[in-house]
């Protein structure tokens, strides 16, 4: 196969990819969302670099959009447009625009996996300052604000009491922009982790991540402790129908203990990361990923 990964070359994860396509006979190449490019004319779309036009497959590794706020929705439109334009010429590209619109989106996301009957936390979208202390109230008075694109831990605020409330309130970044869009999520006690588990087809693997002393986020980004994890099937269970809700192939689902131990989806990412799963499972992930997509 010609298999192009959409990432950065010197990104680990796509290292890694490349290294187990080439090893397996694949004719493997490394596009940056930067060198895009698409043309239009009398005899239909052209794309650009050639490894994207000619492959056979489009493996993504990376989000789009790296700009500054004001232009980053372009970026991203365009992005996906192309991937879905690829995907109408019956390249395979993984995962599909369609559930890498879904993920990166946190609102859309989490809104198809209520819809679907998954237990997901109770989240408040407002569009304005005046409504955040009400959605705050409206979450007992102690609740996540996440960027609604966002990964890795950044942007993360943890509003649990009246002055981390206020303190939110009066940042210049919330000051400048009072009609902004404002995603706030119930925190739920977790006990210092939450589990990620890694959807890969019908496959599932999984770690624990363990939040450093003094720390509520998890993320291994942000200082998480991966630990081996023994996934109750009722956690793979609740993993896999979010991964196939969101139509993602592959999928890092982040979950967490309610309390009576049952799991609460917080979020499906359709490019995770598998270097702190690897190390925890010696599962070569990699090249399960270069399997799944062989037999197609």
């Amino acid at each position: 196969m010609r298999v192009a990964v959409v990432g950065e070359p010197t990104g680990w994860h796509v290292g890694r990819l490349i290294e187990s396509l080439t090893s397996r006979g694949h004719q493997a190449s490394v596009v940056r969302w930067s060198e895009i490019a698409a043309g239009l004319g009398r005899v239909g779309c052209s794309f650009s670099p050639p490894a994207l036009a000619l492959a056979d497959a489009v493996l993504v590794r990376g989000m789009p959009g790296a700009a500054p706020l004001d232009d980053r929705l372009e970026e991203v439109v365009f992005r996906m447009d192309v991937l879905g334009r690829l995907a109408a010429r019956g390249i395979r590209v993984i995962n599909s625009p369609r559930a890498l619109e879904s993920a990166i989106d946190k609102y859309l996301s989490l809104a198809r996996l209520s819809a679907a009957g998954l237990p997901v936390p109770r989240t408040l979208v407002v569009q304005d300052i005046a409504g955040v202390a009400d959605a705050w109230a409206a979450l007992g008075g102690d609740c996540v604000v996440k960027p609604l694109f966002g990964s890795r831990g950044r942007g993360l605020h943890r509003l649990d009491s009246p002055a981390a409330l206020t303190a939110w309130l009066d940042r210049p970044e919330t000051r400048q922009r009072p009609h902004a869009v404002v995603y706030l999520q119930e925190f739920i006690h977790h006990g210092g982790w939450d589990a990620r588990l890694f959807v890969l087809g019908s496959d599932v693997c999984a770690m624990r991540r363990r939040a450093m002393a003094g720390e509520w986020r998890t993320n291994v980004a942000r200082g998480g402790h991966p630990e081996p994890f023994a996934a109750p099937q009722n956690w793979i269970d609740a993993a896999v129908q979010a991964a196939a809700t969101l139509e993602t192939e592959i999928a890092g689902v982040d979950l967490v203990s309610a309390a009576d131990g049952s799991p609460v989806i917080l979020e499906v990412n359709a490019v995770p990361g598998w270097q702190a799963l690897e190390t925890v499972t010696g599962i070569d992930i990699a090249t399960r990923v270069v399997r799944y997509l062989e037999v197609g």
